[in-house]
């Protein structure tokens, strides 16, 4: 589970901070070495891990990064790779400390310069793992909370689950194609990385749900569709030409909305009360997908806690609805097989045979060996034939 990154140790040094409530935008500003200041209950895996990856010197969450609600991993996965983690400090942390302060963290104890701003739990390896251990007794719990909100999900979306109500017509045609949707969630990396034979040759359509959209762009391709909030989408993935669907909710409102607005983009509007991640799937079936390859997405009951009550319905029922054409990417790169196509193959021959040609062409040795071969393969022949 630990992922050993390079970083510099700032233990007890002051170091500037990045403050967001939200992990996943903090991510994409904090430099390595610093403190990341957020507001994260149950802090999942993907945001654990990218902390991780960035190198940051510490972590200060103003709430619980372990409420007792499910044995979320992204504690265990700080604390493993030596990250120190300060929980429940409070929420007027997030008003005390500004962005690039200088915080340093002692213990339990977060100051801003020498000024102390908060007390929270200095979590070790032993008190996560007990914390993850109660969270397993409350697991029972979740399930009625999970089964209650399914059911409300069923009720409000059914039309666009069962009839496609509400889904916009788009400019690219995904009728009997592949779809690839990447999200930018579990080893979407290493799986954008397996799946390059079967995305050279079969060509799918390539669906980016927010920052997924970026990671085909980082790994060298253009998305064919966005989907998504349009708040974590680089303007450098926005720009690629793709074509832009917006996820709006029930009531209408977008959070990226005025975003696109400002750069001038034209997009479409599909209104559903799930994640983008799940419109993207629906979105994919409903417009006629033969298969929807699914890189980075939440598979297992885990990773569906990991998205929250509200998400877990949308995720179930999703996965249920267009689970006969749904295969996860690590599928995919196990069974698929990068082919040799006869145009390959002639290639490679004519090419050989076009580099003899040339060899023999420029030497006089050569061009004498195969005069002298064919006048005595047409004495055979004669001899032969008469």
């Amino acid at each position: 589970m630990a992922i050993h990154v390079a970083r510099r140790r700032t233990r007890g040094l002051a170091q500037a901070a990045r403050v967001d409530r939200r992990t996943k935008n903090l991510l994409q500003r904090i430099q390595p070495g610093e403190i990341a200041v957020i507001d994260h209950e149950d802090l999942d895996r993907v945001s654990a891990e990218g902390l991780v990856a960035k190198g940051v010197a510490a972590v200060v969450n103003a709430s619980r990064s372990t409420t007792g609600r499910y044995p979320n991993l992204g504690p265990l996965i700080l604390v493993e790779n030596g990250i120190p983690l300060v929980d429940g400090v409070g929420k007027l942390l997030l008003r005390k400390v500004r962005e690039g302060d200088p915080v340093r963290v002692d213990g339990d104890r977060v100051y801003v310069g020498e000024q102390l701003v908060g007390v929270g739990l200095r979590q070790s390896p032993e008190s996560v793992l007990a914390a993850m251990d109660l969270a397993r007794h409350g697991l029972a719990e979740r399930f009625e909370d999970f089964a209650e909100n399914t059911l409300e999900f069923m009720a409000r979306e059914r039309d666009l689950l069962f009839g496609g109500l509400g889904l916009p017509d788009l400019d690219h045609d995904l009728a009997g194609r592949h779809v690839l949707v990447v999200v930018r969630g579990y080893h979407y990396r290493e799986d954008l990385a397996a799946l390059r034979p079967y995305i050279r040759e079969v060509r799918p359509v390539l669906v980016g749900v927010d920052g997924g959209a970026d990671a085909l762009v980082e790994a060298g391709y253009r998305p064919d569709l966005i989907v998504g909030d349009m708040d974590s989408v680089s303007e450098e993935a926005l720009a690629s030409r793709a074509e832009l669907v917006l996820h709006a909710y029930p009531n209408g409102f977008a959070p990226g909305e005025a975003r696109l607005r400002a750069l001038d983009r034209p997009y479409k509007v599909l209104k559903v009360s799930g994640t983008s991640e799940d419109m993207a799937f629906v979105l994919a079936h409903g417009k006629g997908a033969e298969i929807i390859v699914a890189v980075g997405s939440h598979g297992n009951l885990r990773e569906f806690l990991d998205k929250g009550r509200a998400g877990m319905a949308s995720t179930f029922l999703v996965r249920l609805r267009v689970g006969e054409i749904l295969v996860d990417a690590k599928g995919v790169s196990r069974l698929y097989r990068g082919r040799i196509r006869p145009r390959d193959t002639l290639l490679l021959v004519g090419a050989a045979l076009f580099a003899i040609a040339i060899v023999i062409a420029v030497s006089p040795p050569l061009r004498l060996w195969v005069h002298l071969t064919y006048e005595s393969l047409r004495q055979f022949l004669f001899r032969i034939t008469h």
